[in-house]
């Protein structure tokens, strides 16, 4: 299936024109299930990141914006940061988010008022921004304010996340639901994916009984660190940083 950058089609006003030439149904639509086979820390990451935000996003062309935080700055030196918050967010079980829900993610910080922050860092740092973007900086509560809330969840083992009505992010978040599997041995991921058992596995190759028409390497055919069935609409560009579209896929991706 041609892959097509939903952005660029909604800018050109060429919809029409490249679905008749493509025959692909380019446009995100809702439903389905998203199920993908992953490795021990893999799974662990994955299903962080669909349940929980973090303040700030790296995005699929690797531009920073706001997730849970909309704007930031700091002092002159980049060692005392401002964060003011997103307003109207809850968490899966209706708390709802303010500043103090952040205040356990990283040394000295205090709240300003519930939607404002600041950090004083003990050295200057520019890049906080993007640090606070990569795994291992999601904002927990009780539960997440992801787009995904747990319908079960076995530790380690297994997970299905069911998508939040009404979520904040109202463009994304195309699957009814997710479910992640995890299995040590990258045989049994790849035979999994092989037979249709998942859509995607975070394997490099597939073993010689797979149609390989069937499969797309991410993020790319050159330097790949995870395959999907063609059964799932991928954007052209996918976020590189960490495995899995910046460990992001339940959200950006779809069924074909």
């Amino acid at each position: 299936m041609t892959r097509i950058d939903r952005r660029a089609l909604f800018a050109s006003g060429a919809a029409a024109a490249l679905l008749a030439a493509t025959g692909a149904s380019a446009l995100p639509r809702r439903g389905g299930r998203l199920r993908a086979a992953l490795s021990p820390d893999l799974f662990d990451q994955a299903v962080t990141a669909t349940l929980f935000d973090n303040l700030t996003e790296i995005a699929a062309d690797g531009t920073l914006r706001g997730e849970l935080a909309t704007d930031w700055s700091s002092d002159a030196d980049a060692r005392v940061w401002r964060f003011g918050l997103r307003d109207g967010v809850t968490f899966h079980d209706g708390t709802a988010f303010d500043a103090s829900a952040v205040s356990g993610l990283i040394r000295n910080i205090e709240v300003l008022d519930p939607l404002t922050l600041q950090i004083t860092l003990d050295a200057p740092n520019p890049s906080l921004p993007y640090l606070l973007a990569q795994p291992g900086f999601e904002v927990r509560g009780a539960t997440g304010t992801g787009m995904y809330e747990v319908q079960k969840l076995d530790e380690g083992r297994h997970f299905i996340g069911t998508r939040v009505r009404n979520h904040w992010k109202q463009n994304a978040g195309w699957f009814d639901s997710v479910e992640f599997v995890q299995f040590s041995a990258d045989k049994v991921r790849g035979e999994a994916l092989r037979d249709g058992l998942v859509d995607v596995a975070d394997v490099v190759v597939l073993d010689d009984y797979a149609d390989l028409r069937d499969f797309q390497t991410l993020p790319n055919a050159h330097v790949a660190t995870h395959i999907a069935s063609r059964s799932v609409t991928v954007p052209v560009t996918v976020g590189k940083s960490w495995p899995l579209d910046n460990l992001r896929m339940a959200e950006r991706w779809w069924m074909t």
